[in-house]
């Protein structure tokens, strides 16, 4: 499996549940994906896509 790029925004802002307004990652999860194998990275870019369908954007 292709390890995954970064969702990351460049656009940093943690809500009260320190979601990323950005990416959507959890600090959690911003926190461990360097560490990430390739699976885990793809269960944090679904939970990502979860996130930001329910906010609406």
């Amino acid at each position: 499996m292709q390890d995954s790029a970064s969702p990351c925004t460049r656009n940093c802002c943690l809500n009260d549940q320190d979601i990323c307004l950005g990416c959507y990652r959890s600090l959690r999860e911003i926190l461990f994906w360097q560490s990430a194998s390739a699976e885990e990275k793809q269960m944090i870019l679904r939970n990502c896509a979860e996130r930001k369908q329910k906010s609406g954007k």
